[in-house]
């Protein structure tokens, strides 16, 4: 599968559409996912959804290159953090030469990133004015042009990373992993192995909960929130089997994860603020150094419901959307183990609570297929 080199930027929205409107990808995209069975091996799961991710890159790159709708560059950043999240998620049964793109993918990661902030920060900026008099909004355009500014020059970093050897390098690692790479042992059987998976990244999530306190810093949060992406991603990568329990609780996990997204964002645009505010070289007048003063205010009251908002979000994961789908699990990997005669390790199966009993079929059929949402 070889990837388009786009370039720098479509000269126009219709450009930018007509490179997006990929029909390969399109139809990568639309396919439903497979069915999986007790003859399916993790390596062969992590490939298709490798190949969906890329259609999704083809499909966002042009757009977020462009940047006239900062939704495009949204998607893009949230179809390379799923690449990331796919390579860690299966980094033993992958080839070595994927595993090792997962550096490519961090590169690639912090220049989108860098720039979506920017992006969140000026609609951030945007809505808090609208409810401004005139003379507040003509006191916060300095403000906004600095942010734009700086975003431009973030946009310039980006298309360069995106144009560059390496960024190239690295999508092509991605859409053409080696056959060769393919596990045989029973052990790699995809429903033993994912399993095993969501109930670690459950682990970590629910250890990183029980550390926090209410006056943690903001990065044990951002810690927090990062592995609730780990456990979503790692649901979703199978939910065509985990079935409506997963449905369940990757909605729970949604809205954990918006919810300390918010808060992170307005972290991260208060302490913009204050290097902006004590800058000597910024040249912002009076009335806009008052005008940020309230503006991050206002983001340290959002910031300080941070502990609230997540314990409240994290009943909803750790109840019985939890509990449904570790019976699920239990009910697959049984099965699984039964039918291959492979046995996990107790450390990866237990989770604290019995597997429920059940009768394995000599063959697993997966639940309605569905797609994944993103």
């Amino acid at each position: 599968m070889k990837l388009p080199d786009y370039p720098h930027a479509p000269e126009s929205a219709a450009a930018a559409s007509e490179a997006a409107a990929d029909p390969a990808a399109l139809a990568a995209l639309a396919a439903p996912p497979e069915a999986i069975d007790i003859a399916t091996t993790a390596y062969e799961v992590a490939v298709a959804e490798l190949r969906r991710l890329l259609a999704a890159w083809r499909l966002h790159e042009p757009g977020a290159r462009l940047g006239v709708d900062p939704e495009d560059l949204h998607q893009l950043r949230v179809t390379a953090r799923r690449i990331d999240a796919i390579l860690s998620l299966f980094r033993r049964q992958l080839p070595a030469s994927l595993v090792r793109a997962r550096k490519g993918t961090k590169a690639v990661l912090r220049h989108l990133g860098a720039t979506r902030d920017l992006d969140v920060q000026l609609a951030e900026l945007a809505d808090y004015c609208a409810g401004l008099s005139d003379e507040e909004r003509a006191a916060a355009e300095p403000l906004r042009a600095r942010l734009e500014s700086e975003r431009m020059r973030a946009r310039t970093r980006m298309i360069r990373a995106l144009d560059s050897e390496p960024t190239r390098r690295w999508l092509e690692t991605l859409a053409a992993p080696s056959t060769a790479g393919g596990s045989s042992d029973k052990s790699d059987r995809a429903m033993l192995v994912m399993p095993q998976r969501v109930r670690r990244r459950f682990r970590k999530l629910r250890k990183s909960v029980g550390k926090l306190r209410e006056r943690s810093p903001m990065e044990d949060y951002h810690r927090v929130r990062r592995r609730a992406k780990q456990l979503r991603y790692a649901t979703e990568c199978g939910a065509v089997m985990f079935g409506k329990p997963a449905d369940d609780l990757l909605k729970a996990l949604r809205r954990l994860q918006d919810g300390l997204g918010a808060r992170q964002d307005a972290y991260t645009a208060q302490k913009r603020l204050a290097a902006l505010a004590t800058d000597p070289a910024s040249g912002l007048p009076p009335a806009t150094l008052f005008l940020m003063g309230r503006l991050a205010e206002h983001h340290a009251r959002v910031t300080a419901q941070t502990h609230r908002t997540l314990l409240r979000a994290w009943r909803k994961v750790r109840g019985k959307r939890w509990k449904a789908l570790r019976a699920r699990l239990a009910e697959l990997h049984d099965s699984a183990d039964a039918v291959s005669g492979t046995l996990a390790a107790p450390e990866d199966i237990s989770d604290g609570a019995p597997s429920p009993d059940s009768t394995p079929p000599a063959r697993i059929a997966a639940p309605e297929t569905r797609p994944v949402r993103h």
